[in-house]
């Protein structure tokens, strides 16, 4: 879906300097003949920008002017440096064509190329359209999640930042102390994870917002990774587990991988490719921590929305799914106990 279409001509400087850009990647016979910004990426620009026969997409930071970096983000340079090296190492995903540079008066931000395909879970999880692609989609997932996961760590932007489970705790639990609005259920998963805590395996690049909405599907299946912006050093099991949260499964709860598939697939792809033994059993308590991690999420779009700071429907919305969090997180503590 698109939020703003423009044809050029009306001379602003925003479009004259995205001309210039699509000029001089794309050569002097390039010319830019329309730009539209689209809804994907909630805390960036998404631009798609079209010649007669060249397209490409635009990431930019909002107006082209990048905030402090937030404790969890890393910047949008960063982010097309992780895109470089993901694709050296063979996952699918679009190639950088430019990091802006100051010359470009464009702000933060970079080009890539455009790659056709559906974000949007619900179409992904019920059309017929998308039907072969379910097929083999989780072994897919798997196979460039063990790719992810073998960048080499030398050279990646220093921005990066590393964070394992127990860290995560602890960073969560801070956040949910400070709204002093007690949970039963989140203090009950707090002392089972810090109890139950797994050892910890080699570290990795980990994505950290691997699943539907950030993954490009098309017909036949995966065809790119998007949004690198939480990527950070952690744990491979991260990764796995976040795709199985049950708030990604759009309903679909039947399949633990992402609402279209299983993690025996997932793992099968993923163990032979990584040359690790991940099991089921290993992904349970990073799916907890994820439950619990989004939960605390929802609290925090529901306090941007009470105190006036967001008071978009959105982060209502997504605020009052905290409860949703609290029922997945007391089926997995049943199931922990079986």
């Amino acid at each position: 879906m698109s939020l703003i279409v423009a044809k050029m001509g009306s001379n602003s400087d925003f479009e004259t300097r995205l001309g210039a850009l699509f000029t001089d990647v794309f050569g002097e016979n390039a010319a830019l003949e329309r730009f539209q910004r689209l809804s994907g990426g909630a805390s960036q620009e998404t631009w798609r920008i079209d010649g007669s026969d060249k397209s490409a997409i635009l990431r930019r930071a909002p107006g082209g002017v990048s905030d402090a970096r937030s404790s969890a983000a890393i910047g949008l340079p960063a982010e097309a440096g992780l895109i470089q090296a993901a694709e050296r190492a063979g996952v699918p995903v679009p190639h950088v064509l430019r990091v802006l540079a100051p010359s470009d008066g464009l702000g933060d931000g970079f080009l890539m190329t455009l790659i056709e395909g559906e974000t949007i879970a619900r179409p992904i999880l019920r059309d017929d359209a998308f039907a072969e692609a379910r097929q083999i989609l989780a072994s897919q997932c798997g196979a460039a999640l063990a790719d992810i996961h073998s960048v080499a760590l030398d050279g990646l932007p220093p921005e990066l930042q590393e964070s394992d489970g127990l860290a995560q705790i602890a960073q969560y639990e801070e956040i949910y102390r400070g709204f002093d609005v007690p949970r039963p259920v989140f203090e009950l998963a707090l002392q089972w994870l810090k109890a139950n805590a797994p050892a910890p395996l080699d570290t990795v690049l980990v994505h950290g917002d691997f699943r539907l909405g950030k993954l490009m599907i098309d017909a036949t299946g995966l065809a790119a990774v998007l949004d690198w912006e939480l990527a950070h050093l952690g744990e491979p099991r991260e990764d796995i587990a976040w795709l199985c949260v049950n708030s990604w499964r759009f309903g679909q709860t039947h399949n633990r991988v992402g609402g279209f598939g299983q993690l025996d697939d997932l793992l099968a792809a993923y163990n032979e490719k990584s040359g690790l033994k991940v099991s089921a059993r290993d992904i349970d308590w990073w799916e907890m921590l994820g439950s619990l991690k989004w939960g605390i999420m929802c609290m925090i779009m529901y306090e941007a929305f009470r105190t006036g700071a967001d008071p978009s429907v959105e982060r209502a919305a997504i605020g009052r799914r905290v409860s949703e969090t609290e029922i997945d997180l007391i089926n997995l503590l049943e199931a922990a106990h079986a």
